[in-house]
């Protein structure tokens, strides 16, 4: 992970850098001066940062959009959130002898640390990219399939529970064998998302691939640099990038997990929000007046 002169781990940097190489070399320079000078960078008028990367303006916003940003506004923004102080990212990993007390405030500090990084460097046009063809599937009542495993399975399941409740028509799946035959059956006009922390599964990969040449929009969560990554730079791919200090080999992943389901939750938000809450808030209500005779009565 890359450090800036505060000390503060930044992780907008590191995507930069993971996208260097695919870069075309004017923007290739652009990325450098990034690299080089993040707080400059995040101060100079465009102007001047086209003179010192010896290129045009408009290859300056080029850049800003390939790495994911809707321009150098936005990316100025996220990029002066991610090295200018106000929020320091401290990583503090459990030890062995911590008390209770000592694993209240890592686990926590750990959490809110990588949600506070990850806000100021999320990409925001891919989210709406996202939004968009999730809102298009269920309007047009075609599937939305969350795949992942392990871990990731368990947001998967998540995901649909969310999905579900605003009448989408929504499944997850987890097991190797099933995704296959899910995306097998998936067509234009279909969301499949795929979630991986590491970016690694060989099963996920194979699931992407199917469901991209069966024609649905694939949704990516995943590390930045990748295997899965790198494969949705591809057309008809959305890449969010959800990158974290955590190792991704770790027993018991903790951060990745709350990252993952915090996206979901911007999706659903999204998704729920362009769908209308004229048509969605009777239906909820009845469900929620439907599950409070699945209560207990109150005791006397």
């Amino acid at each position: 992970m890359s450090t800036d002169d505060n000390g503060h781990t930044s992780v907008m940097l590191d995507r930069i850098r993971a996208a260097i190489p695919a870069l075309p070399p004017a923007e290739q320079r652009v990325a450098k001066l990034v690299l080089a000078d993040a707080r400059s960078f995040a101060s100079l008028p465009v102007s001047e940062l086209s003179d010192r990367a010896h290129v045009s303006k408009p290859t300056v916003v080029r850049f800003c959009r390939s790495v994911g940003y809707d321009g150098l506004a936005d990316f100025k923004l996220k990029l002066a959130g991610s090295v200018n102080e106000g929020v320091p990212y401290v990583h503090r990993s459990v030890d062995e002898d911590d008390k209770p007390g000592d694993l209240v405030v890592k686990v926590i500090d750990n959490a809110v640390s990588a949600l506070l990084k990850y806000r100021n460097a999320a990409a925001s046009h891919a989210i709406e990219r996202a939004i968009d063809a999730l809102v298009q599937a269920c309007r047009a009542r075609r599937h939305v399939e969350f795949y992942g495993v392990g871990n990731s399975g368990i947001v998967a399941q998540d995901a649909q529970h969310k999905f579900f409740r605003l009448g989408v028509h929504a499944t997850a799946s987890s097991d190797g064998h099933v995704q296959v035959m899910s995306a097998t059956m998936l067509g234009a006009g279909d969301c499949a998302v795929v979630i991986s922390n590491s970016g690694r599964s060989r099963d996920l990969l194979d699931v992407a691939d199917i469901a991209h040449r069966k024609g649905a929009t694939v949704i990516v969560i995943t590390a930045s640099g990748s295997p899965l990554a790198h494969a949705a730079q591809q057309p008809g791919h959305v890449l969010i990038a959800a990158d974290h200090p955590e190792d991704y080999d770790r027993y018991s992943p903790m951060v990745s997990r709350l990252l993952h389901l915090v996206i979901i939750d911007i999706l659903t938000t999204g998704v729920a929000l362009k769908l209308g809450s004229e048509s969605l808030r009777p239906m909820l209500q009845e469900i929620k007046k439907n599950l409070r005779t699945r209560r207990y009565a109150a005791a006397g």
